[in-house]
């Protein structure tokens, strides 16, 4: 069993990608300190969460079946330390995350369980509207920014897009789901620190929350879940209205959201961000204050500050995704196209030398039928008199032997 288990569930858009794959990458270096990160593959939290909360997503829940319990059982097996993390877990519901608790042995009032700890990372609501409606446009949807908010800010009516961005993002509803009866101590808030703060402090603070302070990591990851700006965000929603019908999902995923918006348009800059619109940035402030006030009422451990959860002022210059600048969408466009004809031309080379492959093992194929076809020819040829057959018993009693 486990002595400690750090359970980190969320929430997305808070520095989880490149967390996860300092994690991943550094899997000798924690062992050899006392840490378990259980994963055989880079993906194997994420599957695991879809696994414990039954949750399709676009194929690949028949790859987690199982996945879940596997995990847990890697942690329960463990002596000394154990981190489990993915930003998904933040939506799982009371009854899913006392399961998990309970697998990974949080036993009430059993000294032989594990000591589980409840880590969620949190960022301001100004920033974290903007993010998860470009996560949405990344995952394939048509929705307009002005729609996004509106649905947001409408509790009466709630969409699916609606519903899972307050399930993955309501700081208090989420520690709800979770905490159950872990004592305060064990339940930690990672805040995000504010826009123009050093870019090494987040990590300082998830090393301290996770107790990786002294431990040698490879911290060069290289999945940082990169942003859009408002024109390339624009412009991939404009693809997916395009794409709707023609491109399957699993060809979405590597052609439009890893090369398009991962490798591509989020590399670009000069863009304009995506922000929250003036006359929404107060709703956000107040809703953001609301949550600051009843963490700090809870007294839960808190690593940073939550002042870092009151958003800063609205931007003076507000660009709108739904009406960019038709240049700028242009000039990404001309990178997207540039991008896939680089793909198209890697694709045709790789193709080329797999029929140059092909063509080879033709012409081996007949090399070696031709051979056998004269082999064939002259064996009927000494098999057709008495002193053939006789030579050729004698051969086969000799291959025997050999």
């Amino acid at each position: 069993m486990s002595a400690k288990v750090l359970l980190h569930v969320g929430t997305p858009k808070t520095g989880t990608s490149y967390l996860q794959d300092v994690l991943w990458r550094s899997r000798p270096a924690l062992e050899r300190a006392g840490v378990l990160y259980p994963a055989d593959r880079f993906d194997a939290h994420f599957l695991a969460a879809l696994d414990l909360m039954d949750l399709p997503w676009g194929g690949l829940e028949t790859e987690a079946v199982g996945r879940w319990e596997q995990l847990a059982a890697q942690v329960r097996a463990f002596e000394g330390t154990s981190i489990v993390s993915h930003e998904i877990l933040a939506t799982a519901t009371r009854t899913q995350a006392a399961q998990a608790l309970a697998d990974l042995g949080h036993a009430p009032g059993d000294p032989d369980g594990a000591e589980v700890h409840v880590l969620i990372s949190v960022r301001d609501l100004v920033r974290q509207v903007p993010a998860e409606w470009q996560e949405t446009v990344k995952h394939r949807s048509t929705l307009t920014y002005e729609k996004f908010l509106a649905d947001l800010r409408d509790p009466a009516r709630p969409t699916r897009v609606s519903s899972w961005f307050w399930a993955a993002q309501e700081i208090p509803a989420i520690l709800d789901r979770w905490v159950g009866d872990l004592p305060p101590e064990r339940v930690h808030l990672i805040t995000v620190p504010p826009s123009g703060a050093d870019r090494d402090l987040l990590w300082q603070r998830f090393s301290s929350a996770f107790g990786l302070d002294g431990i040698e990591l490879d911290l060069e990851a290289d999945r940082a879940n990169a942003s859009l700006g408002v024109p390339e965000a624009a412009l991939v929603r404009r693809i997916n209205t395009a794409a709707t019908g023609v491109v399957p999902p699993a060809d979405y995923r590597p052609l439009v959201r890893e090369l398009l918006a991962h490798r591509t348009l989020s590399a670009r800059s000069g863009s304009p961000r995506l922000a929250l619109p003036p006359d929404v940035h107060p709703w956000a402030v107040e809703v953001s204050e609301q949550w600051s006030d009843e963490v700090r009422r809870r007294g839960y451990d808190v690593v940073g500050d939550l002042a870092d959860l009151h958003p800063g002022p609205p931007p003076t210059r507000w660009a709108d995704p739904d009406s960019p600048r038709e240049s700028q969408v242009a000039d990404a466009a001309v990178d997207a196209i540039t991008a896939l004809l680089v793909e198209g031309v890697a694709m045709r080379e790789h193709e080329a030398r797999l029929h140059g492959e092909i063509e080879h093992l033709r012409a081996e194929l007949h090399r070696a039928h031709r051979w056998r076809r004269a082999k064939e020819k002259a064996l009927r040829g000494v098999r057709r008199s008495r002193a053939g057959r006789g030579l050729h018993r004698v051969y086969r009693r000799v291959l025997r032997r050999s």
